[in-house]
């Protein structure tokens, strides 16, 4: 009897000391935050005041229906200084929620463009248009760390 209870013991302060460990590994000094969508661009020579214009209409009035329609929480334009030819000047940030929020909106997104931009033929011509003062570089996505305070 005094064996059996023994080994309990053994078995409790052994799932105890695991469960504390494990606990102990979960708890970070940081957590997951929202995604950001970032196109880095190279405006052509010449051609800051036209991009800009477009980045302060039709931009900015597709990324506000956008977050009228909860499907982005916000966006940033960011200057940057080229340190070659090749090198991107501008920088175009959208943040989401997260990845899930971002794939399951396709719908709603093409019904925000539709709106506010116009059908896929204007769309393609605003492409076109764009493609003769900008150039993208590329673009990446982006998870947000957020730091826990001490």
């Amino acid at each position: 009897m005094r064996v059996r209870s023994l080994i309990a013991l053994v078995f409790v302060m052994a799932a105890l000391i695991v469960a504390g460990i494990a606990f102990a590994q979960v708890k970070r000094p940081y957590h997951e935050g929202s995604v950001w969508d970032v196109t880095y661009v190279r405006v052509k020579p010449g051609m800051d005041s036209a991009y800009m214009n477009y980045l302060a209409t039709d931009w900015k009035k597709e990324h506000e229906a956008l977050k009228k329609e909860g499907l982005i929480l916000s966006y940033k334009v960011i200057g940057s200084e080229p340190h070659s030819g090749a090198d991107f000047n501008l920088m175009l940030m959208t943040e989401y929620k997260d990845l899930a929020t971002m794939e399951a909106g396709s719908d709603k997104f093409d019904n925000v463009y539709q709106t506010t931009i116009g059908n896929d033929q204007k769309q393609m011509e605003g492409y076109k248009q764009r493609l003769e003062i900008r150039e993208v570089v590329g673009s990446r996505l982006s998870r947000e760390i957020i730091l826990e305070p001490k």
